[in-house]
């Protein structure tokens, strides 16, 4: 992203208008699209931003207890301008806004309560904020933490931990004392949340994904073999569930073994986080991998709320209403709803039509059906000049792999595998199109239904609820994508589940800090304000002195931000420090 301005002379003065622009392709031409209008963050932008800001933090934003204070007198001292030197150049402004959002969820605190200073070097609190901010601004691993990317950047100056303590071994076990706290911690992000941004959890949304190992994890009794999302049906895996608001928010999660299918899940993942949070009259949004009728009569039974996407094969049930014309309601352009009771009245099945998602299907279904007709004819031409004698079983396989890879369009024929009448001992193949197939995929492609036990809602507000699921699949999206979640490389079953608690933590950050972008009008892409602000650091300015005998005095500044740097920082309400804490002088 980028900030571009624009000056307007108005009443006989100038003003400057910013805003937040991304370059966008569209096939050989790239354009940009404003993001954000961020305005000419006059005072009264500045106080509203900075009253945020104290939201946020509940502190002062410049955070003046970890930074040297405005000095009280000055004193003046001759300084040899030609050796004036900047040494130990440090990485600041992303961790600096790492551990901001660390405070502003008071993690330190509730961190430094549930894991008590005992006769450790470096307090098991401070290692989970270093653990945590390390997978929010640099995913990687713990080795690369000690060795590589803590002393290049400035958290030892916001900490006060030297480089030469923070190893793995020390990371490790950070991870272990960390664990057993997942619950409390959970308890503690939802209360705070709530308070930061008014969030009401009587809605959730619940999705699984997988995440695959490297190595054989013999150690972990969860790594199997499963249904790989990450395309890895070769490596071990483990499953993992997740439950966010409607905004996105993450609420809590569960892992399960790799082999672990969706819908054995659900009853639960709703008990567990009942019995964390507590049980209220909410609704549970899942897709149509949770679905099935024991999952569905569950919800019955203990008078849960429900509304959840349902498998393909529902739509031959509802044929006739999908075609007939009359009741669909516009929600949208391209989109149309119908309401339908259940057959014992006490559900609601909402019939969707996209007009988007059915040019989605034909193009599949087109796609899936050349590869056959493509296949079948390579076989055909294949049989024609064959001279020696080919096995039915033979063929009967090969049109079944064919099929199978291309299943969404393999009811559109009918093959026939013959003797040929005129070759002895050869086969003759031959196939045709299924004609109603293709009648009723023409009259359902763009369809689906969803189902639900709320009767007092409208289709469009069933809809829109439905359509937020897209949240938990960003989720997914944001921690393997952002937070580098996969693949694991931990083999012992502990250490995986404190590698993925804190890269739960590392979302919870993500969602936090986009939220507060949000709220000051800079659009909703974290990653780009962490890159843009990773390149404000501090240095040692290094001033010899005139006076004998001679010394060097060291102040450690922060690289004063360029403007449109400045300029994120006004809008989200934050003021860099101008020095830190400065090192002894050197004698």
């Amino acid at each position: 992203m980028y900030l571009r301005h624009s000056t307007v002379r108005k009443d006989g003065k100038e003003h400057t208008y910013w805003r937040l622009v991304r370059s966008v392709r569209f096939g050989s031409r790239v354009v940009q699209q404003t993001v954000a209008q961020l305005g000419e963050l006059d005072s009264q932008g500045r106080a509203s931003a900075k009253l945020l800001a104290r939201s946020m933090t509940g502190r002062d934003a410049g955070q003046r207890d970890l930074f040297e204070a405005p000095p009280a007198n000055t004193q003046t001292v001759a300084v040899k301008l030609s050796e004036v030197r900047l040494e130990r150049g440090r990485s600041f402004g992303d961790v600096w806004l790492g551990w901001t959002l660390w405070r502003a969820l008071k993690l330190d605190v509730e961190c430094e309560r549930l894991l008590a200073e005992g006769r450790e070097a470096v307090p098991w609190s401070t290692m989970a904020a270093i653990l945590t901010i390390a997978r929010l601004c640099e995913p990687s691993s713990e080795l690369h933490i000690a060795e590589d990317w803590y002393r290049k950047t400035a958290l030892e100056d916001i900490l006060g931990v030297a480089p030469s303590v923070v190893n793995d071994d020390r990371l490790y076990r950070a991870l272990d004392a960390l664990l057993p706290h997942k619950e409390a911690i959970e308890q503690h992000l939802r209360h705070r949340l709530g308070e930061l941004f008014q969030l009401d959890y009587d809605l959730l949304l619940y999705d699984v994904t997988s995440t695959y190992f490297e190595g054989q994890a013999l150690g972990n009794a969860q790594a199997k073999r499963g249904h790989s999302r990450d395309h890895r049906p070769d490596c071990k895996q483990v499953c993992i569930a997740l439950v966010v608001t409607r905004e996105g928010v993450p609420l809590g999660y569960e892992i399960f073994d790799g082999n672990r299918t969706d819908v054995t899940t659900v009853e639960e993942i709703v008990s567990t986080m009942e019995r964390r949070f507590g049980r209220s009259n909410r609704v549970w949004v899942m897709d149509r991998g949770m679905t099935s009728e024991d999952n569905i009569a569950w919800f019955w039974q203990t008078k849960r709320r429900f509304l959840v996407g349902t498998p393909k094969a529902e739509l031959k049930k509802w044929e006739q209403q999908i075609l007939e014309e009359k009741d669909w309601r516009v929600v949208r352009d391209g989109l149309e709803v119908k309401l339908c009771a259940g057959p014992d009245g006490r559900e609601t099945f909402v019939l969707c039509r996209s007009a988007e998602r059915r040019k989605k299907e034909e193009a599949m279904h087109e796609k899936f059906a050349a590869h056959i007709e493509e296949g079948l004819q390579s076989l055909k031409r294949r049989l024609d000049k064959s001279k020696k004698k080919v096995g039915r079983s033979s063929v009967d396989r090969q049109i079944g792999r064919l099929l199978q890879r291309n299943s969404r369009a393999a009811a559109r024929f009918t093959i026939e595998v013959t003797d040929d009448a005129t070759r002895a001992c050869r086969l003759s193949l031959s196939w045709s199109t299924n004609s109603a197939w293709q009648q009723w995929a023409a009259a359902t492609e763009g369809c689906y239904i969803l189902r639900t036990n709320i009767t007092d809602w409208t289709p469009e507000a069933l809809w829109q609820t439905y359509i937020q699921l897209t949240e938990a699949e960003a989720a997914f999206r944001i921690q393997k994508s952002q937070l580098s979640i996969r693949p694991v490389w931990h083999q012992k079953k502990e250490r995986v589940q404190a590698h993925i608690f804190v890269c739960f933590l590392a979302h919870v950050l993500w969602k936090t800090l986009e939220q507060w972008q949000a709220r000051a009008g800079l659009g909703n892409s974290p990653r780009t304000l962490i890159d843009e602000l990773a390149t404000i650091q501090t240095a040692d300015v290094v001033l010899p002195t005139a006076e004998q005998p001679p010394r060097e005095l060291r102040v450690r500044c922060v690289v004063r931000p360029a403007q449109a740097q400045q300029l994120l920082l006004d809008r989200l309400g934050l003021r860099l420090p101008d020095r830190l804490r400065p090192p002894h002088a050197t004698p």
